[in-house]
């Protein structure tokens, strides 16, 4: 007999290896990673609240960068520490459900905000003189809105169809968290009208941005063309190398996992490419925004000259 997803109390979370000692080290690993992560945004939100220097428009949607990574961060490392460490290795439905939202929830919301952010930086190099007045702290708080409403609309959307679906057999996850791909596996009836709600919301919260950033970059370059000097046209272009990177390391790891058929897909490659999505990227980000900006660092030396 089907077994519907409303009997389904818990999954167990494979992880990553069966081996005690690499279970360990892969636990000092994580450990580190979440500690400079947690580290690292704290301070870099700490600077741009702090700092009137960085009072911009642009440090504002670093801020909200740096936010939502430590939240999401925090939705999956604790609970891989605790895999790999307990011979526990379940989470409730409840559990799941919790972390699958979370997780879409802030993706999507940061898949907008790097689009809003190719956008603040056009409107700063096209229109260095009224960029403050372009880019304004209501429009800014607007775009930020924004950004988390459709992040976690989608996510709403996502997570009452995934978790309406029905699961048999089954109920572990070959994956440390529960993930979509893993989780449309252990369910026994996937129907079209649900693979329509994907490809959907794939359109919505990662090829749309995703061709508005392109679109931005492409007019960004224009405008850098425009400039005469050589030197105008590198201090243009390394304001923008921040994002570009943030963007690049993001996007070609989410488009590399969700965006391909599905015969292609391989749970134990994949699995490698979203501990560098979810754990990775969350760490990097602030070392991007931080150590290449000559304003973050001199807030940086203020306030350990202030402590």
């Amino acid at each position: 007999m089907e077994k519907v997803n409303h009997t389904v109390t818990e999954f167990i979370l494979m992880g990553f290896t069966t081996d005690p000692v690499m279970q360990v080290l892969l636990f000092a690993l994580f450990l580190l990673t979440y500690c400079i992560t947690v580290m690292g945004n704290i301070t870099l939100i700490m600077l741009i609240c702090t700092d009137s220097r960085l009072y911009t428009a642009m440090y504002f949607f670093i801020g909200n960068l740096s936010f939502l990574d430590l939240w999401y961060s925090t939705v999956y490392t604790p609970k891989i520490m605790l895999t790999c460490v307990s011979e526990d290795k379940s989470i409730s439905f409840a559990g799941c459900l919790a972390q699958f939202f979370f997780s879409a929830g802030l993706a999507c919301s940061e898949c907008y905000l790097l689009a809003t952010m190719a956008y603040d930086r056009y409107i700063a190099i096209s229109k260095p003189l009224l960029y403050t007045q372009a880019m304004s702290p209501r429009l800014s708080s607007y775009l930020v809105a924004a950004s988390y409403a459709g992040g976690f609309t989608s996510s709403i959307i996502l997570t009452s169809e995934t978790f309406t679906l029905t699961f048999c057999g089954d109920n572990v996850i070959d994956d440390f968290f529960c993930d979509l791909l893993p989780l449309v596996k252990l369910a026994c009836d996937v129907k079209d009208s649900y693979q329509v709600v994907l490809y959907f919301l794939l359109a919505t919260n990662v090829i749309t941005p995703t061709v508005l950033i392109l679109a931005s970059y492409l007019f960004i370059i224009a405008a850098i063309l425009r400039i005469h000097s050589t030197q105008g046209r590198l201090k243009a272009f390394s304001t923008c190398g921040s994002h570009l990177t943030a963007v690049t390391l993001y996007y070609g790891s989410i488009l590399f996992i969700y965006s391909r058929p599905s015969t292609s897909y391989s749970l134990e490659r994949d699995k490698i490419v979203s501990v560098f999505c979810t754990v990775a990227m969350p760490m990097l980000n602030p070392i991007i925004y931080s150590f290449r900006n000559k304003d973050v660092r001199d807030a940086l030396k203020k306030m350990q000259y202030l402590i």
